[in-house]
């Protein structure tokens, strides 16, 4: 078969999205030398994530990303190989282009919470993900959660979706040692055993309602780890910095952006614990690198959290303060309760990986 693969998004963003197909990439390469592979470039882009298999080759290609004509130009660019399937990570297939389109959905957050998308986005993801789902020959859904929202919210036949859980990089799995996270700390002066928050600042990751719950921490226990929130600014995000204003907190809390993979797995080996009060993750990444680094994460039981943690993790109400400050107690200063989540996490973490995500999508491609 010829299999086309469209990483363009690796040139744009790189965010989830272009993480899941930096690895699966190579995952595919070294679970399948049968089949070709055509991997679709942004003619832009001089960085080289095609493997260097004989049967993976790179094409470069005009369109860009989250254009308006997207559907039809790119359509007419691909249709040229004879794809037999072109998978579509970014979940927008073209009009046309191959015999099969597979495609990947994330997640449907626009669906729950429109307020927390701009105006701009909210009309993007509202006109694509319905013709998206009804072109596709089958659909990846990155969890269970979103598999169920694809079927409930948007009528796709149960047997045309598949979950295929991601996971995390390699990188995270790996030991370090302690001066190399002594390192990373020193050079953001940073204490060990923090409040760890990683992701985007917007308004569905939930920071202010994190913030809230830190700040009872501090009021009403003698803990007082800083918190560090870890992430780039994304839309609506100057309500976190005006809520830290109107707490005081601006000692206490701290904001890095331009983290590197490995001063982040420095950061999850240092923490006391990792928080991700989403109102609502398609995957939550975070969470799984965090539990491959030995550090005790406490998530919302919104979305997929509570299948990605399983039983390593607590699962809190999203809307609860005094639980999730309660949580954050017991985590910090259990050290009975942490060694149990941290033994739990790693077995958890485990269950995670690129091989498992590579042969089940291999097996979207050929069969579907």
């Amino acid at each position: 078969m010829h299999i086309g693969i469209d990483a363009r998004l690796l040139y744009y963003q790189m965010g989830g999205i272009s993480q899941y197909v930096r690895w699966l990439l190579p995952a595919l390469a070294e679970l399948d030398q049968v089949n070709r592979y055509t991997v679709f470039h942004s003619r832009k882009d001089g960085r080289a994530y095609t493997p260097a298999a004989p049967n993976f080759q790179r094409q470069n290609l005009w369109t860009p990303c989250h254009h308006r004509l997207e559907r039809w130009a790119l359509a007419g660019e691909v249709a040229r190989f004879r794809l037999d399937a072109l998978h579509s990570p970014d979940f927008i297939p073209p009009r046309f282009g191959a015999r099969r389109h597979v495609i990947t959905v994330h997640d449907l957050n626009f669906i729950y919470y429109p307020e927390f998308l701009t105006p701009e986005s909210m009309r993007y993801y509202a006109e694509q993900i319905q013709w998206a789902v009804q072109k596709a020959d089958h659909i990846a859904a990155d969890s269970h959660a979103t598999r169920y929202d694809l079927i409930e919210h948007l009528g796709v036949p149960p047997g045309k979706v598949t979950t295929i859980h991601l996971a995390a990089n390699p990188l995270y799995a790996r030991a370090y040692g302690a001066a190399a996270v002594q390192q990373t700390l020193d050079q953001f002066h940073l204490p060990r055993d923090f409040i760890l928050f990683v992701g985007t600042l917007e308004p569905r990751k939930n920071i202010p309602f994190l913030l809230d719950a830190y700040d009872r921490l501090l009021k009403t226990t003698a803990v007082d780890p800083p918190l560090i929130l870890v992430g780039r600014k994304g839309w609506i995000y100057e309500d976190v910095f005006k809520r830290i204003e109107e707490l005081g907190l601006a000692g206490r809390v701290r904001h890095l952006a331009g983290v590197y993979d490995e001063q982040l797995a420095h950061l999850y080996h240092a923490a006391g614990v990792l928080v991700t009060p989403s109102h609502y993750e398609g995957f939550g990444l975070p969470a799984l690198e965090a539990m491959h680094c030995g550090c005790p994460v406490i998530v919302s039981n919104r979305g997929s959290l509570p299948e990605i943690v399983g039983p390593a993790g607590l699962t809190l109400d999203v809307l609860d303060e005094t639980e999730w400050t309660d949580a954050l107690y017991r985590v910090l200063t259990d050290s009975t309760l942490r060694q149990r989540m941290i033994a739990a996490g790693y077995e958890q973490a485990a269950t995670f990986s690129w091989r498992k995500t590579a042969g089940m999508t291999r097996q979207l491609y050929l069969t579907g």
